[in-house]
């Protein structure tokens, strides 16, 4: 049920929180010069299915966060970074295919669809965001260079802009104020299912919620560092990146949970082909940084 899926959210809450004191304490320990990121795509999971869901939600969500990412800010070979999310693209695709194999999977339809689009823009929206926040070093007459040791001996960070530890502080702050409206709203009235009364978060074992709260603070210390990694690698291939995070959950599912040991033949090897375009496409998306191996331009 997409409702009681949002009860496990509420522990993800705690751990944000958890990891946002971490981040916070991390920006207190900095020298002075240097003070001055959940994917909502359960209820199209619910509707559509996976095989809908994911190559609708997530890879458009790639597709037009690089996008907009890279015209924000040019990091890397334009050549070699597309083609190598192109290729992750088609393993959340191939991803999705081999789901769709699985027994009793949902077909979908015209409402799942609509939801995994929108799904997908808004999780393409929030790192772009994110970016326009963070601070970069003034030089002055309009002089704007990367935060590092040897800029910022030489300028100073941009007034009324974030570090990249405190944009991650009110970034978590938002995820904890907003969805004690938003996931609230999904329990009390969700897209399929019976509705979940707030008091059943309650009702969960310790063990259960410590889960959660483990789950939430391992993705907001994940952000932090994608974000961090962002000011040498470039926005749009440190999204890139932490977008693959999809495929080490199809890891985990192949290979922890087995969720293909009752799939028909012929699924191996869609996961097979799902892997190597996953690892290749990686690998390109790397080396689209590294100048002396941008070779197909």
């Amino acid at each position: 049920m997409c409702g009681m899926g949002e009860v496990k959210d509420m522990d993800d809450l705690v751990g944000f929180r958890a990891a946002e004191c971490t981040i916070a304490l991390q920006e207190a320990t900095l020298p002075r010069h240097g003070r001055n990121r959940r994917k909502r795509i359960h209820p199209a999971f619910a509707i559509a299915g996976m095989s809908v869901a994911f190559p609708v939600g997530i890879g458009l969500a790639l597709v037009l966060g690089v996008l907009q990412l890279y015209a924000l800010e040019q990091k890397g070979d334009p050549i070699l970074l597309f083609v190598g999310v192109g290729l992750v693209v088609v393993a959340i695709v191939l991803d999705a295919m081999a789901y769709r194999k699985l027994p009793g999977q949902s077909k979908g339809g015209m409402k799942g669809l609509l939801l995994s689009v929108a799904c997908g823009v808004l999780m393409s929206l929030f790192y772009y965001l994110v970016m326009q926040s963070l601070a970069k070093v003034d030089f002055g007459g309009g002089v704007l260079k990367d935060v590092n040791a040897a800029n910022l001996a030489a300028g100073s960070l941009q007034d009324g802009k974030l570090t990249a530890y405190s944009a991650n502080v009110i970034f978590c702050l938002g995820i904890l104020l907003s969805n004690f409206v938003f996931n609230t709203a999904i329990m009390l009235r969700p897209v399929e299912g019976l509705p979940v009364p707030v008091s059943a978060y309650f009702q969960g074992r310790f063990q259960d919620h410590l889960w959660g709260v483990v789950g939430g603070f391992i993705w907001a210390v994940g952000m932090s560092l994608n974000v961090i990694a962002a000011g040498v690698a470039g926005p749009a291939i440190s999204y890139g990146l932490g977008q693959g995070a999809t495929m080490i959950a199809a890891i985990w599912g192949v290979f922890i949970w087995q969720e293909f040991r009752q799939a028909p033949p012929g699924t191996n090897k869609l996961l097979g082909l799902m892997f190597a375009a996953f690892v290749v496409g990686l690998a390109l998306v790397v080396m689209a940084r590294i100048p002396q191996l941008a070779i197909l331009r």
